[in-house]
């Protein structure tokens, strides 16, 4: 067996904690414009709908709906 075990890397990680990206306390913010930009860009797709602005417009909606949800739902507290 290894000499570097789970609890050796356990206390070399207790070092460098994890520190998110977005902060528990920008959570809501962050979620709620990524959903306001969602919501504009799927409107704006919706009334110009071609294979052009699909990857302008659809797919951006797209990204910023399924991460706006995921942060919307972590900041009031229902965790996935």
């Amino acid at each position: 067996m290894s000499s570097t075990g789970l609890s050796d890397i356990w206390e070399a990680a207790s070092a460098s904690p994890y520190q998110p990206t977005v902060s528990k306390d920008l959570q809501f913010t962050f979620g709620f414009a990524l959903l306001l930009v969602a919501f504009l860009l799927s409107g704006t797709f919706g009334l110009n709908r071609s294979l052009v602005t699909l990857p302008a417009l659809g797919i951006p909606a797209s990204l910023a709906f399924g991460f706006g949800a995921v942060y919307m739902i972590c900041a009031v507290g229902v965790y996935v």
